[in-house]
């Protein structure tokens, strides 16, 4: 069983961004939630840090699956092939418990992997719990997407991912995909200077 419907937006960003058109895949990985059993949370923070930090136009693909690798697997699959995600975000299922399989489902998935995006966030989390040790996050490339897998917890999702995405729009751009323009009060994107875009003068 899947969940593809959420309150949080779908979509957002600025008619004047002098960015380029993006869509994002969401993937809440939960047994529970996946079953409603409890509601996800995780999945609506992502979205929502989206709709406060991207001023590109964007649209999102949103699901909640169970704790099972083929499903994780297939789902990034899609996200990537069939519905053109250019950013595909996981949560949940990265810790030592014998049915988190995200990252082992990421990595069969892509043809590069990103390591230092799961070594940044942990060291982020480990400013708040010790056991951030127990994170198993990480982070690779399938054709020209990043997929990235975060913490399960909305809190820790916010901690994590406006540090960690100051570098992904150009790790995006590097690949091949859309120029993502970031709203600078809530994440600056980071570029070197010859790789950014300026706006026209009036």
């Amino acid at each position: 069983m899947s969940v593809t419907s959420t309150s949080a937006p779908l979509s957002g960003g600025s008619q004047d961004s002098i960015g380029d058109y993006a869509r994002f895949g969401v993937l809440t990985v939960s047994d529970r939630a996946s079953t409603g059993v409890y509601e996800d949370l995780s999945g609506p923070a992502i979205l929502n840090f989206f709709t406060e930090a991207i001023q590109s136009k964007w649209e999102a693909v949103y699901r909640v699956i169970p704790d099972e690798q083929p499903d994780i697997e297939a789902a990034i699959i899609d996200m990537v092939d069939r519905e053109g995600c250019c950013l595909v975000v996981t949560t949940g299922g990265t810790g030592p418990a014998p049915r988190d399989v995200t990252p082992e489902a990421t990595e069969a998935v892509c043809s590069r992997m990103m390591p230092g995006y799961g070594e940044q966030m942990r060291a982020i989390s480990l400013k708040y719990v010790p056991t951030a040790v127990l994170s198993r996050q990480t982070a690779g490339i399938r054709g020209k997407a990043l997929v990235i897998n975060l913490p399960g917890k909305p809190k820790s999702i916010r901690e994590t991912f406006d540090e960690v995405f100051k570098s992904i729009p150009y790790c995006i751009q590097l690949t091949g995909g859309p120029y993502i323009e970031t709203n600078a009060s809530v994440v600056e994107a980071f570029r070197p200077p010859a790789d950014r875009r300026t706006r026209p003068a009036a």
